[in-house]
Parts: C-alpha cells; sequence; structure tokens
C-alpha cells in the first residue's frame, strides 16, 4: 500500500511540474528536476499517457498535459460559473444575515456589468431596492466598487463608463475622486456605498476572488445607515471578509502571503 500511494504521489508531482505553462517535457528532464529515477519517471509518463492525462509528441517524444487534464479544468471552469457561484455562495450569504442582521446581497461580475444575483432579505421590516438581475452602479454600489478596485485597469474602464449617473448628493462622480477611492479599497479590502445609491441606505461590500485571482463577485451587507457601519466597533466588516474568503475558498482561489488579512 506504501508503495501504491508512493507512486500516486509521484505521479501527481509529475502532473505539477507542467504547471502552469505546460511546457513539453521529456523523461530526462523529468527526472533531473523531481529527482526520480528515469526508470520510475518512465513508467509513470506511460500510465499517465495511456489514460489521456499526458499526450507525447511523435517527433520530439517529450510530454505535454493530455485531454484528460483539459476535461478536468473544464469541469472546474463550469463549477465556477457565474450560476455555480450563487449555489456555492447561497449557504454563506443566508448565515451571514442571520449574524450581521441585516439583509446580504451577493452580486456577480457578468458580460462586463455586475448584477445582483442572490438576495438574502434581513429580518428588519425595511426592504432594500433591487431584484436579482438588476445592474448595480459601478462607481457606487458597494459590491461593484469591491469588483472593480480590484479588476484589470480594462476592466474597470468597461465597467464604469464615462457618463457616471448621480443617484444621491453622497454620489462620486468626478473619475479623480474615484480612483482615490478604489486605492483606498485596494488597501482596506472593503468598500462602501454611504448612501450614495439610496439616500438613508448604506452597504459594505467584500470582494470574492476566484482560481486566476480575479474578482468574480462580491458579498455586500446592506441596511440603515445608523446600522450599517465599518467603524472598529462595527463586527460587519470582519463577518463579510470572512464570508468573502470561504466563498473565495469554494472557488479555488488561495490567498498569497503578501495579501492585505486586515
Amino acid at each position: 500500500m506504501k508503495e501504491q500511494i508512493n507512486s500516486i504521489e509521484k505521479a501527481l508531482k509529475i502532473l505539477l511540474l507542467f504547471t502552469p505553462y505546460n511546457h513539453e517535457m521529456g523523461t530526462v528532464e523529468i527526472s533531473r528536476n523531481l529527482g526520480f529515477h528515469k526508470a520510475t519517471v518512465s513508467r509513470i509518463l506511460t500510465s499517465l499517457t495511456r489514460y489521456g492525462f499526458l499526450q507525447q509528441n511523435p517527433d520530439t517524444k517529450k510530454f505535454r498535459l493530455g485531454q484528460s487534464a483539459v476535461k478536468l479544468g473544464f469541469a472546474i471552469n463550469q463549477s465556477i460559473s457565474s450560476n455555480n457561484i450563487v449555489h456555492i455562495a447561497k449557504p454563506y450569504i443566508d448565515e451571514l444575515r442571520d449574524k450581521v442582521k441585516e439583509t446580504v446581497v451577493l452580486e456577480v461580475l457578468l458580460d462586463g456589468s455586475v448584477i445582483i444575483a442572490d438576495i438574502a432579505e434581513g429580518p428588519g421590516p425595511i426592504r432594500i431596492r433591487g431584484v436579482i438581475g438588476d445592474r448595480r452602479p459601478a462607481h457606487a454600489a458597494a459590491g461593484a466598487k469591491a469588483i472593480l478596485a480590484f479588476s484589470s485597469p480594462q476592466t474597470r474602464e468597461k465597467l464604469m463608463g464615462k457618463n457616471l449617473d448621480r443617484f444621491t448628493p453622497n454620489t462620486i462622480v468626478q473619475i479623480e475622486k474615484i480612483r482615490k477611492q478604489l486605492q483606498e479599497i485596494r488597501k482596506k479590502g472593503f468598500a462602501v456605498d454611504n448612501e450614495e445609491v439610496n439616500l438613508g441606505i448604506n452597504a459594505v461590500g467584500v470582494p470574492i476572488f476566484d482560481l486566476e485571482k480575479k474578482p468574480v463577485a462580491a458579498v455586500v451587507a446592506a441596511g440603515l445607515s445608523q446600522a450599517v457601519t465599518w467603524n472598529g466597533a462595527s463586527p460587519i466588516v470582519p463577518l463579510l471578509k470572512e464570508a468573502a474568503a470561504k466563498i473565495s475558498a469554494e472557488l479555488y482561489y488561495k490567498q498569497s502571503p503578501s495579501s492585505n488579512k486586515s
């Protein structure tokens, strides 16, 4: 049994050697990189090729990842599609609603827009405006801003657009002010809507990341401005960050050691 486990571990190490760029490698190169005996590597390569995890170039005789590896990657991509993000996030969204006693919203980046994908209504009498499928203003909504702040410059330009609507006197529409705000969001790890979309309503949003470390969604707590705050005494931000981290982990995101943990 030990020998069998050892062989499996060696096979996995060989497969991982092809990440992230899938460069072709021969038996000798793999043996040298991993310190495995050439005969052992040759035997494992034969098995992995037989099951389609590797394929051999008939000209160079070197190996690269095969169709079975592609199918596994496709399965993971399918599991982190927008529909599955909702399915994955739902229990965390509901749990967070019960903890903060406020409405919790899942906002998802889809086809160049940020939309409401799920709503867990809080226990209070006030209902937050918005239904599933509604687009969120990237320069004003907390979840959209959280996604915007961690997106690429190209995505930011696409999400924000050129004509920024003012929804309340608090809405920021000056591009330079928004850029400074996005820098602050990246430092703190969360975004706020300080009555910027609806007067009397505050919201706090934290981004959710996928396997490629891209922001694909955000978890948001929203409610009356006196109840939803982000000062040091409020538990909302830590609870949002905890929920977002759990959902991100389900999407195979791995936080780097240097990432902001505040």
